[in-house]
């Protein structure tokens, strides 16, 4: 399959550009663009054709649901049962937004979006050309993040010209993400709100308009939760780079310590925080992820740095453990669903 390249600036986008990457999507066929939080492939989610490519592009098993994103309240209307004015608060809040919300679907999303569940994920992108191209496309658009399956989500252009070249229709470039991280998922389909993945928008914030928001512990990285999984990142591995990833838990004078004696063992390198930095051994590689103080830096920086081909070249990666407040939460998360092996000190 011979790839559409289009750039399109991300401040103001070329309508006239983007109307070609809508006819592709009303014609059945995918397409990758920009959104605040990862790179997503595209398609019409009410085409079952349509979303099968999805599956095959990403090599994605498909009891693995869709996230439907769209460019209007009113398109959400038509996809979901529940009384959207029940939630308006939190709309007002989150959306437009790198946050999606679970409802109970109507029948016209197909099965092979939701994976056969009576519920659909829905988001509302704030990125100007995901917003205009939904917008021009007139349908909803299903979207998980453009990477093969499993592999770090995409985040900057060459991450989604490596994986989907040829496997889809066409590519919109608009330069790298700002998030860097997946959206926040939460579960309005129950009698009570649960936040199944966390992601660039502190759970605290939420609870100002969602009080009853229940928050399970993430600790394992491999969560259980009752029935199918809802939504996307719930089920099977993700986000693992190409070499082993190793992380070390703990109180950090001793993390540090363990840090240098796994390090020793191979060619390693140590992702990191610009506080511990000079704390490692001096002869061991170091990629500085940000600040401890500024998590959302360290957020947009690491799927960046798990698909840096320059990383590869090492036998395994070592990361320090990050605080879970905020953002936090979605880091460590993300981390050690990533690892290989979860060192606990």
């Amino acid at each position: 399959m011979n790839t559409v390249y289009l750039r399109v600036n991300s401040e103001e986008p070329d309508e006239f550009r983007l109307k070609k990457a809508a006819r592709f999507i009303r014609e059945g066929e995918l397409v990758v663009f920009p959104t605040e939080t990862v790179y997503g492939l595209g398609a019409n989610a009410l085409d079952e054709s349509a979303i099968s490519k999805i599956y095959h592009a990403k090599g994605r098993p498909q009891d693995n649901p869709l996230i439907v994103h769209v460019s209007s309240r009113e398109m959400v209307a038509d996809l979901v049962l529940q009384n959207l004015s029940e939630y308006s608060a939190l709309m007002d809040t989150v959306w437009p937004g790198p946050v999606t919300l679970i409802f109970r679907k109507r029948k016209r999303i197909p099965d092979s979006v939701t994976a056969g569940l009576d519920t659909v994920a829905i988001r509302f992108p704030s990125h100007p050309v995901a917003s205009k191209l939904i917008e021009l496309s007139c349908v909803p658009v299903a979207a998980p993040s453009a990477n093969l399956s499993g592999k770090p989500s995409p985040t900057r252009e060459e991450h989604v010209v490596e994986d989907m070249d040829g496997r889809v229709s066409c590519i919109i470039l608009s330069g790298s993400t700002v998030f860097g991280l997946e959206s926040t998922i939460i579960d309005l389909s129950r009698e009570r709100p649960v936040l199944l993945r966390p992601g660039p928008i502190d759970p605290d914030q939420l609870k100002c308009v969602l009080p009853d928001l229940q928050i399970p512990g993430f600790a394992s990285g491999r969560e259980q939760y009752l029935g199918d999984p809802l939504s996307p990142g719930l089920k099977y591995r993700h986000y693992s780079p190409d070499i082993p990833l190793i992380l070390v838990e703990g109180e950090l004078g001793l993390v540090v310590s363990k840090v240098g004696i796994i390090a020793g063992r191979k060619s390693s390198l140590v992702l990191c925080s610009e506080e511990l930095r000079d704390y490692y051994p001096v002869q061991v590689k170091k990629v500085v992820l940000g600040s401890r103080s500024n998590l959302l830096e360290v957020a947009s920086n690491l799927f960046k740095e798990l698909r840096n081909k320059e990383n590869m070249s090492f036998s395994q990666i070592i990361a320090e453990p990050f605080p879970e407040t905020g953002v936090g939460l979605a880091i460590m998360n993300r981390l050690r669903k990533a690892a290989w092996k979860i060192e606990r000190v």
